[in-house]
């Protein structure tokens, strides 16, 4: 099983639960001896804790960086009184790690993705994989999925159907836009195209 619950779906009535996550390590602290690891999946955050009394799962927990993916089984229990994080939907309560995968390894981030960083629209655009991940992004990811299913869903129910016309295209090599090529034969011009300035060439 990859996991029970998401992150973000964690809370007092899972007390004493034992539970599977997966995710990617957003932050890592360790205070004391004592190392807290924020999980961070599509739905949120989740605290977990390791404590040395595990000795191999906390050498686990040791070498992890931001970015790895973990999969972990640990038992939720209540946050002590003072210690909640009202900023986290599953700030009420905390997970105490039994088991550590590491799934993946991560190099250190062009950018980092555990606060809110004004970074620019190249450096975003060329590591688009990595934006994505960024809370904010995945908001709007979620939005765009909630919406166009709606569209979907109130089309099916007036009758429509959902009909794909398969497209066929081709990047263009210096050149900021798809070529869009027609699906049937087309006869070579003896000058550009301009609509589509490489489709006698690029089908």
């Amino acid at each position: 099983m990859m996991r029970s619950h998401y992150c973000g779906q964690l809370n007092e009535s899972l007390d004493g639960q034992e539970i599977t996550l997966c995710g990617w390590v957003h932050r890592r602290r360790d205070h004391g001896g004592v190392i807290f690891l924020d999980i961070r999946d599509r739905e949120g955050l989740a605290q977990v804790v390791f404590d040395p009394d595990r000795a191999e799962t906390f050498a686990k927990a040791d070498r992890v960086r931001s970015e790895y993916v973990v999969r972990l089984t640990g038992k939720v229990r209540l946050r002590p009184e003072g210690a909640r994080n009202a900023n986290m939907a599953s700030g009420a309560i905390e997970v105490l790690g039994y088991e550590l995968e590491v799934l993946n390894e991560a190099e250190t981030p062009p950018f980092p993705l555990n606060e809110y960083t004004d970074v620019g629209e190249e450096t975003r655009l060329r590591y688009r994989f990595i934006d994505l991940r960024r809370p904010e992004m995945a908001e709007k990811l979620k939005l765009r999925s909630r919406i166009t299913s709606s569209i979907r869903r109130y089309l099916d129910e007036n009758g429509f159907l959902d009909v794909e016309t398969p497209i066929l295209t081709r990047a263009t090599p210096r050149v900021p836009a798809t070529t869009w090529c027609p699906a049937g034969p087309i006869q070579a011009a003896s000058s550009p195209c301009r609509s589509r300035p490489s489709c006698s060439s690029s089908c």
